[in-house]
């Protein structure tokens, strides 16, 4: 099964995690971001996907490292749609949030400075998106096998467009 479908599996069943509450619940905290900042929703969509993809990077890292068991400990303790800085430091060393800010700043043309404060609202909530043991959609995004370009910001996309926003 594609990650599409289990986007659309998740969506439709909102018992399983990645149901239609928490994707309002993530849809939501990024309108709010993107009202906050002053920006529109597709430029803080694509500061997600940069922040996702070292997500990604950093998450595939942690489980060669320690296990599986402890990335999902790592994504159960620090999800959220709250800020959380102690999400951030215990993924990213100051260097990778640096570079992840630089990179989503020459992408969308916002300042990196900017990106760099929104990293502990940001992180738990792409680990909000892939929360609860078990998760199919946490096991796909951990899949080095699959075709390596999920992206996060398509899944919120998605989301985005199944609530009508």
């Amino acid at each position: 099964m594609g990650l599409f479908d289990q986007i659309l599996g998740s969506v439709a069943n909102s018992n399983q995690p990645g149901g239609l509450g928490k994707l309002v619940s993530i849809a939501n905290t990024i309108q709010q971001i993107s009202n906050n900042t002053g920006t529109d929703t597709s430029t803080m969509q694509s500061v997600l996907s940069v922040v996702g993809k070292q997500v990604h990077s950093s998450l595939q890292e942690k489980q060669a490292n320690e296990g599986t068991e402890a990335v999902q400990g790592f994504v159960n303790q620090f999800a959220g749609t709250s800020p959380d800085s102690q999400a951030v430091s215990s993924l990213f060393s100051p260097a990778i949030q640096q570079q992840v800010a630089e990179i989503a700043a020459q992408r969308t043309g916002l300042d990196a400075g900017m990106i760099q404060q929104l990293l502990p609202t940001l992180v738990p909530l792409v680990l909000n998106f892939l929360q609860s043991g078990g998760n199919p959609l946490l096991n796909k995004f951990l899949d080095t096998d699959g075709d390596g370009d999920l992206d996060i910001a398509d899944a919120i996309k998605l989301a985005s467009r199944f609530l009508g926003r």
